[in-house]
């Protein structure tokens, strides 16, 4: 069949990479006429039907970016509320968001057979062709723009991504690469895997474990930073605290003794064990302060997007401490 097209309209109106794939709504907002439609897209024609109501205004296989504009098309077109794009509420989630976000060891694009789209739980949509229709269980996320296409945030596509998955390594990688990466931190991550009952599952939780520790290291290596790069006095690094001839007080991350000023990495993950872990975290930050000794507290995410403003408030307890009473004396032994 000949690719001419089969009306006058200017093909300069129907180019571009986001032009490629439109709604059947959309052509008819373009002047293309049904019957021209159908036309295009008759065996070896020029176009072809890559969802229900939505085209591909070119023959062969489409590209990865073709195939994540279709899904989206397919999930939005039916939306009360469409942006101007045409993708409402839908955003790309699962592996797919994995991959636009360049996560190292996600599959490529070309290579997914499916796309996970994450849609309010109220859409009454269907799975079809190369589209999985994925429901916010819960509150539903704010979309972030990657490539010009409304994502998933990175702890809930890892979440989707997991539950499709049943390969230890696979997941253990991914976990890693998160917070590795610096797409976000642990706690976001266990967060959204409790949310989807995910826990449950051996390899889920020992990949957890892999992240913790990944998420633990690089907290550890962004105080060590801080502390060097602002001028801070070196403190003495992952101690235990003692009373004399009396009961252990606990470890802390770093201890400034002559200022009697302890810094504290909150890891502290929403596990199953919430309350009885943050209980202890409670009476010993307690315990310290009727000590007399100052407790910091530090979250990675804050060592991460704002370490200056940490810097600062842990220079304000150290030079606070000549206006302090002195502290008891405590032991202080290597963890």
């Amino acid at each position: 069949m000949n690719n001419a097209p089969l009306s006058p309209h200017p093909r300069s109106r129907l180019s571009g990479a986001p032009a490629r794939v439109l709604t059947a709504a959309q052509l008819r907002a373009r002047c293309v006429p049904a019957p021209e439609l159908g036309a295009r897209t008759r065996p070896g024609g020029p176009w072809q039907q890559l969802l229900p109501g939505v085209y591909l205004l070119h023959p062969g296989p489409p590209t990865g970016e073709e195939r994540l504009r279709a899904a989206l098309l397919y999930t939005g077109r039916r939306s009360a509320e469409t942006d101007a794009a045409g993708f409402g509420e839908a955003m790309i989630t699962g592996a797919a968001a994995l991959a636009l976000y360049g996560f190292p060891s996600a599959v490529p694009l070309s290579a997914l057979d499916r796309i996970d789209v994450l849609v309010p739980r109220t859409r009454r949509l269907r799975s079809t062709g190369f589209v999985r229709i994925v429901r916010a269980t819960h509150e539903f996320p704010e979309a972030r723009q990657v490539t010009e296409l409304p994502v998933a945030p990175v702890a809930r596509a890892l979440a989707d991504a997991v539950a499709e998955s049943a390969d230890p390594l696979a997941v253990r990688r991914l976990l890693a690469e998160a917070v590795r990466d610096g797409h976000c931190e642990p706690a976001a991550v266990v967060r959204e895997l409790s949310r989807a009952r995910l826990l449950s599952r051996p390899h889920v939780v020992d990949a957890v474990d892999t992240l913790l520790a990944e998420g633990r290291a690089a907290a550890e290596e962004r105080l060590y930073a801080m502390v060097r790069e602002h001028g801070l006095p070196d403190p003495l690094w992952n101690v235990d605290l003692r009373l004399p001839g009396g009961p252990h007080l606990g470890g802390v991350d770093a201890y400034w003794p002559d200022q009697a000023v302890v810094v504290e990495l909150d890891t502290r993950m929403p596990r199953q064990d919430d309350d009885a872990v943050w209980a202890r975290y409670t009476r010993k930050r307690e315990h310290l302060e009727r000590l007399g000794i100052t407790v910091v507290h530090l979250t990675p995410r804050k060592l991460r997007d704002a370490p200056d403003q940490q810097a600062v408030v842990v220079r304000t307890a150290l030079m606070a401490a000549g206006d302090r009473a002195p502290a008891a004396h405590v032991v202080v032994l290597p963890r």
